[in-house]
C-alpha cells in the first residue's frame, strides 16, 4: 500500500546557518495516528511547516497523497488540514463565516450541511453566529480545528492542539481524533503531553536536534524499551546494601528503608523470586512491595537525554 505521506531525505538549513532538519525519512500510512515527540527546538514545527507548504525545504521531497508539496503545491495542500499552535484567525468574523471561507480557499463548493456537521462535532454550532473575539480560549481552539477540517482533508496535522486548554476540551479532542481516524483521516500529532501520545498514537516518532532518532509502533516501543521497577519497603533501615545482594543492581533509598530493583519485564532471568528468598535468608523483613512499569514519558526522556549526550 502506498503511504499517504512520504518524506524522503528532508533537510532544512536557515540563512543563519541553523540546521533545523537533517535528512529526515518517514512514511505514514492512511488512517493511522502518528505522534511526533521532541523537546522545544527539535524540529517538529519545521517539519510540519515544510509538509504544509509554509517553509521551503533545503533538500528532499515530500509527497502528500501522491502530490509533491513543492511542484504540485495546490493539489498537495488540498489534502492537508493544519491546526497550528497559535490562535491566529480573523477575530471579527463569525464562526460560521470563517469556517465557510476556509472551505472556499481550497476550491471546495459551499456545503452548509458539512459545515454544520463539523461545528456540531466540535460543540460550536450554538456559537455559529458569534464573533470569534467573543469566544473563550478553548472555543477559539475548536474554531481552528473546524477551519482545518472545512475542506475535508485526508491528512490532518495537530500541532500542540491541547496546549493551554482545559481537561474537558482535551478529552473532547481525543474523541474527535478517534472519530476522524475511523473515517479514514490520517492524523499527525505533535504534543508536549506524553500521556496524549500514549493514549492516542498507533506509532511514535522521536525527533531531536533535527534528526528523527526513532520511529516505532507504540506497543513495540513500550515492550522494547520499557522497564519495570520493583520497590521493596523494608521494616528496618539499612546503612548499605549487603554484599550478599551484589548479584542484583539494587539502589538504596536515602533513608535506608527501600530497595529499588529495575529490570526488563520480559527477561525471565531477572530473578525476582530468588531476590525475595535471599532477602528472607538474610533476615531482612519487608512490609510492602510494589512495581511500576516505565511510561512513554520515561522512555522519551531517556532517548532524548541519551542522544543529546551523544550529540555533545
Amino acid at each position: 500500500m502506498r503511504p499517504i505521506l512520504s518524506i524522503s531525505g528532508l533537510s532544512k538549513t536557515y540563512a543563519s546557518g541553523l540546521e533545523a532538519l537533517k535528512r529526515v525519512d518517514l512514511e505514514i500510512t492512511k488512517g493511522e495516528i502518528f505522534a511526533l515527540l521532541g523537546p522545544n527546538g527539535a524540529g517538529k514545527t519545521t517539519l510540519i511547516s515544510i509538509v504544509c507548504g509554509i517553509v521551503t525545504p533545503t533538500s528532499g521531497t515530500v509527497l502528500a497523497d501522491g502530490h509533491d508539496v513543492v511542484r504540485d503545491y495546490r493539489a498537495a495542500r488540498a489534502t492537508i488540514g493544519l491546526v497550528p499552535q497559535e490562535l491566529s484567525t480573523d477575530m471579527f468574523e463569525t464562526v460560521w463565516a470563517t469556517v465557510s471561507f476556509s472551505r472556499g480557499l481550497f476550491g471546495r463548493e459551499p456545503d452548509p450541511a458539512y459545515v454544520e456537521k463539523v461545528l456540531r462535532e466540535l460543540s460550536l454550532y450554538d456559537k455559529r453566529d458569534d464573533r470569534i473575539r467573543t469566544l473563550s480560549g478553548g472555543m477559539k481552539r475548536r474554531v481552528l480545528i473546524a477551519k482545518a477540517l472545512a475542506h475535508e482533508p485526508t491528512i490532518l496535522f495537530l500541532d500542540e492542539p491541547t496546549a493551554g486548554v482545559d481537561v474537558e476540551l482535551r478529552r473532547d479532542m481525543w474523541e474527535l481524533v478517534r472519530r476522524l481516524r475511523d473515517d479514514g483521516v490520517t492524523i499527525i500529532l505533535t504534543t508536549h503531553y506524553i500521556d496524549e501520545a500514549e493514549e492516542m498514537a498507533d506509532r511514535i516518532g522521536v525527533i531531536n536536534h533535527g534528526s528523527l532518532i526513532l520511529v516505532e509502533e507504540k506497543q513495540k516501543l513500550m515492550k522494547k524499551l520499557g522497564k519495570k521497577q520493583l520497590t521493596v519497603h523494608l521494616v528496618e533501615p539499612l546503612a548499605a546494601i549487603p554484599a550478599e545482594l551484589a548479584d542484583w543492581p539494587l539502589t538504596l533509598a536515602p533513608d535506608g528503608l527501600a530497595l529499588d530493583f529495575t529490570f526488563d519485564a520480559d527477561d525471565e532471568r531477572v530473578g525476582v523470586p530468588l531476590l525475595m528468598r535471599r532477602l528472607s535468608d538474610l533476615g531482612l523483613g519487608f512490609k510492602d512491595l510494589n512495581t511500576r512499569q516505565s511510561s512513554l514519558e520515561d522512555i522519551f526522556v531517556s532517548l532524548v537525554s541519551q542522544r543529546g549526550a551523544e550529540a555533545r
